[in-house]
């Protein structure tokens, strides 16, 4: 099981690595002092082994969890996206993908097949309930089936990051053609149900004026935090897109040279601004020299430092045809599909005629202005 800067990898699914957070330790710890004194009430023979059956059940929930994700994974690949990994954290789990290119189908195709995995389980729990006399195995049969059962409902709520959200974003997708209008409507459809279960966990003291459960309100706010947040990156990524596809190319593109990566940096004009890029052997372009590289090198180095010492060297698909007109939402696409911070802008004979920055539009999706 090797060890990672999050957790640690355990396996993989079709290529996908899988990695268990660290984060999911506390979870299961939490699952055990929770379960434990549960399955001390059902079976009071067993005492402290209780709680290895509630370790079994923290066991069998990060199966449950890992399921849920490498439907995700499987589909997504099956659909197009790029998998980069699945992991198990204190949130239950997540699978990472590039879903640009991607089709309203294709996107409510890999949202929903996370809580049909949980839903065949919840099912195969029902049967083992059938033919189980009581004991551990009934019990742990009976926790498994539940919280299948409540994790398949739960991800199923209309609202982001869950997947029902991701669905409501494919449908607003599907019926307006703006994927980023989805992805608004989804967020603010998550702080909704924030909102509409706070107000469900504080029902007993609105109502009746009576004090609501500790365990009640720790537990809703643990979730409300939760989708808060993924709710308002998804209403912040769905405001930004949707100013980028408001934005031309040629708007926020900068201005390029061409240089091959054995001249010298002093050979060139520095004044001129812009960016240049550097020539490959084909006759191409495959890195870029950002000013700010070269003002790292001392200035009375330059007439014996290559070009290709302070070059950053991109990875395939970052140089594009596109034209100054064309939205720019066509780059946000090719930083997701090739993972590049920077974009290369060609014309139609293949010549660079510009080059877009990851930091060019600002924290709303408006173009930042040139210095």
């Amino acid at each position: 099981m090797a060890a990672t800067v999050g957790g640690w990898r355990i396996g993989s699914v079709s290529g996908v690595p899988v990695y268990l957070g660290r984060s999911w330790v506390l979870i299961a710890l939490v699952m055990v002092a929770l379960f434990g004194p549960s399955v001390q009430r059902s079976l009071p023979g067993l005492g402290v082994l209780a709680y290895l059956v509630a370790a079994s059940y923290a066991l069998l929930l990060l199966v449950s969890v890992l399921a849920h994700e490498a439907a995700h994974a499987l589909v997504a690949q099956r659909v197009g996206y790029r998998v980069h990994r699945i992991v198990a954290d204190f949130w239950g789990g997540h699978t990472a993908h590039d879903g640009a290119g991607g089709t309203p189908g294709g996107s409510a195709a890999v949202a929903v097949v996370g809580p049909l995995a949980n839903a065949v389980l919840a099912v195969l729990g029902w049967g083992l309930l059938q033919v189980l006399d009581g004991g551990v195995p009934l019990l742990l049969a009976l926790a498994f089936t539940w919280a299948n059962a409540v994790v398949a409902v739960f991800n199923l709520v209309p609202a982001l990051p869950l997947d029902g959200g991701f669905l409501l974003e494919s449908l607003v997708w599907r019926v307006t053609g703006d994927r980023h209008l989805g992805t608004l409507v989804a967020g603010w459809a998550g702080r909704g149900v924030v909102v509409v279960g706070l107000l469900w966990a504080l029902s007993p003291l609105l109502l009746e004026g009576e004090r609501p459960s500790l365990f009640r309100l720790l537990w809703v706010l643990l979730l409300a935090g939760f989708i808060w947040q993924g709710a308002s990156v998804a209403v912040g990524a769905g405001r930004r897109g949707m100013t980028a596809a408001r934005v031309r190319v040629g708007q926020v593109a900068r201005r390029v040279g061409v240089v091959r990566p054995d001249v010298l940096l002093a050979e060139l004009d520095w004044q001129r601004g812009g960016l240049w890029l550097t020539e490959d052997p084909r006759g191409g372009v495959d890195g870029i020299v950002h000013p700010a590289s070269v003002r790292q090198v001392p200035q009375e180095a330059w007439a014996s430092t290559p070009v290709s010492a302070v070059a950053v060297r991109l990875p395939d698909g970052w140089a594009v045809r596109m034209d100054p007109d064309a939205p720019f939402a066509d780059v946000l696409a090719v930083m997701g599909s090739t993972g590049s911070g920077v974009v290369g802008l060609l014309a139609e004979d293949g010549r660079p005629w510009g080059a877009v920055l990851a930091g060019d539009l600002d924290r709303t999706g408006a173009p930042r202005p040139r210095s």
